[in-house]
């Protein structure tokens, strides 16, 4: 992997620098999961298909993502004046150009699998309540 322009490699970060915009724009919990399976839809899908291809997404925060792609020009929303409408939504050439970082992403997870598992872990057991029962005397 090529090493970083000097600029990102010393603290603080200049809050409009380039690595803080793109995580920022993967900020969302169902961003990346758009993005993705629109691409592996072909680049484009109808909005109840997307939807299913996705478990655990609501239509809400579904319809929330979408807007919020559509807004950063990432995807094109297109209805066919027909009865009933047809609603589609797209990758934009800007929302294909996201898919590489992504996919890059995806096959960091994927190659440590192991590491995941080991944070997860983690994050439940600080979740969870303590099962310690208080000494009243403390």
């Amino acid at each position: 992997m090529p090493e970083l322009p000097a600029a990102y490699r010393t603290a603080p970060f200049d809050e409009h620098c380039a690595p803080r915009r793109l995580l920022r724009l993967f900020n969302g919990k169902w961003t990346t999961m758009v993005l993705h399976t629109l691409h592996l839809l072909g680049g484009s899908s109808r909005p109840g298909h997307l939807l299913r291809s996705i478990p655990d997404l609501s239509k809400k925060m579904m319809t929330q993502t979408l807007r919020e792609l559509e807004q950063a020009g990432l995807i094109a929303r297109t209805v066919q004046q027909i009865m009933p409408p047809v609603v589609e939504y797209s990758l934009t050439e800007m929302g294909q150009k996201f898919i590489e970082p992504i996919e890059m992403l995806y096959h960091w997870g994927i190659e440590h699998a192991d590491l995941l598992e080991r944070v997860t872990a983690a994050q439940h057991a600080a979740e969870r309540p303590s099962q310690r029962v208080e000494d009243p005397c403390d």
